[in-house]
């Protein structure tokens, strides 16, 4: 589960990388911010259930 949260978190940084430096690929930008968002999420998720 881990993984899939650190892949998805290199994938959104690349997307968010993109969409900043290539003004024509405004929507990466925000598909690169849900992509890493979602990836915190499963990693505090992940935390949680390891102290619980």
């Amino acid at each position: 589960m881990i993984g899939i949260a650190i892949v998805a978190l290199v994938i959104g940084l690349v997307l968010l990388f993109i969409g900043l430096f290539v003004e024509a690929a405004k929507f990466l930008l925000w598909i690169g911010l849900v992509i890493v968002i979602l990836a915190i999420i499963a990693a505090i998720l992940r935390y949680i259930r390891r102290k619980a």
